[in-house]
């Protein structure tokens, strides 16, 4: 009998806390069933979403192979639409700016340019994308918005590139002293090995300068 008065006691006493805190643990558990629901939908459909993102930037590579324009613009332009936040959309809008200007296209190779400037995510492609959009500037003779796009931090890697980019427009606008010293910065951010080091040294020696550190 005590035996079982003790497993009444204790039923009674599970009892009461459900009771309490019954409701509370219910929703816990469905909180918690919906999230893991939730994560394992989201997975899901990332997958399928880069599944779908990688079909089309093939189909855009086949495009730029073909050198068809403008299939390559209508692919990279769905992508963007679609898939905008995946690495894809900024290879595909990198590739886009590319066709583009080789067909002279340079208002189309801007708009893509552009657009992985302003929505990439990674600052790798957007430091690509700056510094071929500086180009397209400089092309075009719009010197300020070249030096505008140039601005601010960018990723070590790139640094000798837009110095490099930023030495070119500066000599075109007659600032030689300007343009000297962006060159030689270029120069000592560069790799000692880089062969793009003998371009460099060749428009610092154009201009009258020597750089410091020259190989």
């Amino acid at each position: 009998m005590a035996y079982d008065l003790e497993e009444q006691e204790q039923l009674a006493s599970l009892k009461a806390w459900w009771n309490q805190y019954g409701n509370l643990v219910t929703w816990l558990l469905i909180i918690g069933l919906a999230s893991y629901a939730a994560w394992t939908g989201w997975n899901l459909y990332q997958r399928n979403q880069s599944a779908q993102a990688s079909q089309l930037y093939e189909e855009l590579q086949k495009a730029v192979s073909a050198k068809d324009n403008a299939r390559v613009l209508r692919a990279a332009s769905d992508m963007e639409d679609r898939f905008g936040r995946a690495a894809y959309a900024q290879m595909g809008a990198l590739a886009a700016a590319k066709s583009a200007f080789e067909a002279n296209d340079l208002k189309a190779a801007s708009a893509q340019l552009q657009w992985v400037v302003d929505h990439g995510r990674d600052e790798e492609y957007k430091a690509i994308a700056k510094i071929r959009l500086a180009g397209i500037y400089l092309d075009e003779k719009n010197y300020d918005d070249g030096l505008k796009i140039l601005s601010g931090t960018f990723p070590p890697a790139f640094e000798s590139a837009v110095a490099d980019r930023k030495g070119d427009i500066l000599a075109a606008q007659n600032k030689v002293e300007e343009a000297r010293s962006a060159y030689q910065l270029a120069l000592e951010k560069m790799d000692r090995k880089n062969p793009g080091r003998q371009l460099v040294q060749l428009k610092l020696d154009a201009i009258g300068g020597a750089a410091k550190n020259a190989a």
